[in-house]
């Protein structure tokens, strides 16, 4: 500072020095939250505001969320919900600087506040922010890079805010292109919020009254079994997987017969290409392949919903649907969720005829933004340079590996599968009859907040333990959780 003073040559005058003081302190001044230095920012009157009084307290927030926010929003552990303040990596942290090992959140695909793509999303801010109606550099580099990871027909893209966004728009390219409506849809499916994904969401219909989801089904909906082989309609202690998997595609089969019998036919069967919410599902082998022929032989097409499961999660391939074969090509694929790292942004990738069939004049306000499209092209730099692919591969296996040899000791483990880093521990309170633990499923989950682990619990009975971490995940966060899993199947 005196070295400043000495070439302002003031540093005789005593009022002034005490003056430059001052506002180098204002400047300067650094408060430690949590481990981090952060600059306080002067107020319109000069002085420093204090960052404490400015930051609600978790009381005013809870308070305000009760009275003033939609009151069907939901908290993780609604009753101690953890007041998250920042997040590096797999790790998140409180508002009392406590580390919790993120096993769930699938939105920071490569890590949270990656700097990298922190970097690319200021920097584009910094440019230009503007919607997709001029020519910008970064909305083709991006449509290239996808279809770069996509089969060859897959070859236009749409850009959209969010997944929910993303399958209704895969609606209406359908729907258009085939000029029908009927849907196909799992049982226990879930792919957005807006109201025609209400319409096929199984998943939600039973998470309310008949009343009230009675208001979002509708006849052009058809539910099939979701081709679940340990608890689903077909079981593998009942048939073979060769059996189960026929089984499994005649009930679309079905569907197509009766619809064809009223002089009807399926726009589209979509389905996530693992499914998620309900219950971490990996398909027998054959079976997307066999519903493809029957939808092929319609002319109905497959919407497939990679919006939880796409990016490299799986580890073998970019997108979950290509680990059931390079014949296996869906017509129309959705992204989203983990394409901005947080950021809301999506996408459709369809073939160049379904494209060219959908004749509504189409734009999205903020969909393909230069910003949105310079955090996707930074993320999916991020999985290539960082090899997250071959660390889900690497870790994934690791994990099922620490998670059967759980299963080993404990009884109450029912089943274990996943593919990469996409995993889950089916829990029963009797291996015979395969009834779900709910309880011990909720103790688990609700024990581990408190010791500094974030993992949820999912599928039709909320019974299956669900991993699907930031792509970063490492082996000793895989050893960390499991032995505490451990430790508390054995207090329950």
């Amino acid at each position: 500072m005196s070295l400043i003073l000495v070439a302002l040559g003031v540093q005789g005058c005593r009022k002034t020095v005490k003056k430059l003081l001052h506002l180098y302190s204002v400047f300067t001044s650094t408060v430690v939250e949590n481990g981090d230095t952060t600059h306080d920012v002067p107020s319109s009157d000069g002085n420093i505001s204090e960052s404490k009084k400015e930051r609600l307290s978790t009381s005013e927030i809870l308070d305000i969320r009760k009275t003033k926010y939609g009151p069907s929003c939901m908290l993780f552990f609604e009753q101690a919900p953890l007041r998250i303040e920042r997040g590096s990596g797999q790790y998140m942290f409180d508002e009392e600087g406590t580390r919790y090992i993120d096993c769930i959140n699938n939105v920071a695909h490569v890590g949270h506040s990656h700097p990298r793509v922190t970097e690319a999303a200021v920097k584009q801010m910094k440019q230009l922010y503007t919607n997709n109606r001029y020519l910008h550099d970064n909305l083709p580099r991006l449509v290239e890079k996808i279809t770069q990871t996509m089969p060859t027909d897959l070859s236009v893209c749409y850009f959209t805010n969010s997944g929910s966004e993303a399958n209704d728009l895969a609606l209406q390219l359908t729907r258009m292109f085939r000029h029908r409506h009927d849907i196909i849809t799992l049982d226990n499916a879930y792919h957005g919020t807006v109201t025609s994904l209400q319409q096929i969401n199984p998943y939600k219909w039973k998470q309310v009254e008949k009343e009230t989801s009675d208001m979002y089904r509708s006849q052009w909906v058809h539910v099939v079994p979701a081709p679940d082989s340990y608890r689903g309609k077909y079981r593998d202690d009942e048939y073979t997987m060769e059996e189960l998997t026929d089984l499994y595609v005649q009930e679309v089969q079905h569907v197509v017969d009766d619809l064809r019998g009223q002089g009807r036919a399926p726009a589209a069967l979509i389905l996530e290409s693992m499914q998620s919410c309900g219950g971490q599902i990996i398909y027998p082998l054959g079976y997307l392949k066999g519903i493809k022929r029957i939808m092929d032989e319609c002319g109905g097409l497959i919407i497939a919903d990679e919006v939880q499961v796409g990016f490299g999660r799986v580890g073998d391939h970019w997108w979950a649907f290509q680990q059931y074969g390079a014949d296996f090509v869906p017509d129309i694929v959705t992204i989203g969720k983990p394409m901005g790292n947080g950021h809301p942004v999506a996408a459709v990738v369809t073939t160049k005829e379904i494209s060219q069939s959908f004749k509504l004049p189409y734009f999205n306000t903020y969909g393909g933004n230069p910003v949105s499209c310079a955090i996707a092209l930074a993320v999916l730099e991020v999985i290539e340079t960082d090899g997250l692919m071959e660390n889900a591969k690497i870790v994934g296996n690791y994990l099922m590996d620490q998670m059967r040899e759980l299963a080993s000791r404990h009884q109450c483990i029912g089943d274990v599968r996943g593919r990469g880093l996409f995993c889950g521990m089916d829990l029963v309170l009797d291996r015979t009859t395969r009834e779900p633990a709910t309880e011990l499923a909720k103790y688990i989950v609700g024990k581990l907040r408190y010791d500094g682990v974030i993992l949820s619990r999912d599928g039709p009975h909320e019974n299956v333990l669900k991993f699907k971490p930031p792509m970063c995940f490492s082996k000793q966060d895989v050893d960390e959780v499991i032995t505490k899993i451990d430790k508390l199947l054995y207090e329950f």
